[in-house]
């Protein structure tokens, strides 16, 4: 893997995770007048669209309904979309619920440790100081930006961190699932699909259509634009686009900017104060990402030369 092939891939998921963080303080605003699972299922259901004209305006058509001419594809795609996009979503939205947001969000962060574990089970990689350094670094960082050092913040009911657990299973499961179809399939059809699949599922459950949009403002429909187009869309392509160049425990390591950028845009967005152990959590989050921007070994495994795709068993979010 080349340096400028390494280079790219921590642009994308930096950008896709920072777009994750910015849009879940923008959701924060929607939720005034949008309930939270129209929002869920509106923005898989568009943003998987917009994913799949893009694919049909840049890139090879016929991969499009290609996928689904293969059923053991077609399988996996489905799967993907309700297993790994719905989940994701609509158990981090459930533990905000049941609890709060910097419950759920520490809970999802847990994440990168099980891709790690199942990755050490699987004997693919070896457990190094670089990776306890990372799992601390990414752990301190989102427990210090999210609750400035206080644990009373902590305190939520069963469900919440059943669901919080949950959503950090999504969220591996998620990152890992997309090395098989990644092999032989661009990202933009594998999450376009994967969002129209998840945002179909849901709608069964909550109709998108049932909305009185008569009493949207235009802000709303802006904020609800950003959400899905660079909250949603870009986020999660960014996102699994970065594991063709980034093994999966980094790709869900930089996922912590997620929760960075989300307490940013708050503070100087929202105008909420900004505590002195938060500042040390952005210096881990900062830390974590030299880290891992100079960590020239991004897997002891090597990738095939073949369209210069991640191994099949190798391969968190967001958000998301």
């Amino acid at each position: 893997m080349g340096k400028s092939a390494r280079t790219t891939g921590l642009l994308l998921v930096i950008t896709g995770a920072i777009f994750w963080g910015i849009s879940g303080t923008v959701a924060k605003k929607l939720f005034q007048q949008i309930d939270v699972n129209w929002l869920v299922t509106t923005r898989l259901l568009i943003a998987g669209v917009l994913l799949l004209t893009l694919q049909f305006l840049l890139k090879d058509r016929t991969q499009i309904w290609g996928v689904w001419k293969n059923r053991t594809t077609g399988y996996q795609l489905i799967i993907y979309g309700l297993v790994g996009m719905l989940s994701v979503q609509y158990t981090y939205m459930a533990s905000i619920k049941s609890g709060n947001a910097a419950v759920a969000t520490l809970l999802q962060y847990l994440a990168p440790i099980m891709i790690i574990i199942y990755l050490i089970l699987r004997k693919h990689i070896v457990f190094t100081r670089k990776d306890l350094s990372a799992i601390s670094l990414a752990l301190v960082g989102c427990f210090f930006l999210l609750t400035n050092g206080s644990i009373s913040q902590l305190s939520v009911p069963k469900i919440a961190i059943v669901w919080g657990l949950l959503s950090a299973i999504a969220l591996a499961f998620y990152t890992l699932y997309a090395i098989p179809l990644l092999k032989q399939y661009d990202s933009l059809v594998i999450v376009g699909w994967a969002m129209v699949i998840g945002g179909f599922g849901l709608s069964l459950i909550h109709p998108p259509w049932q909305m009185d949009f008569k009493s949207l403002t235009l802000e709303t429909y802006l904020y609800l634009a950003f959400v899905i187009i660079f909250g949603t869309m870009i986020a999660f392509w960014f996102y699994i686009e970065s594991l063709q160049s980034l093994s999966p425990k980094e790709t869900s390591f930089l996922g912590s900017l997620e929760p960075l950028a989300a307490v940013l845009t708050t503070v100087f967005w929202l105008k909420e104060p900004f505590g002195f152990f938060q500042w040390i959590g952005v210096l881990c989050i900062i830390g974590l990402i030299l880290l891992l921007a100079f960590n020239k070994k991004s897997s002891p495994k090597k990738h095939p030369k073949k369209d210069k795709k991640p191994p099949r068993a190798v391969n968190p979010e967001a958000q998301r």
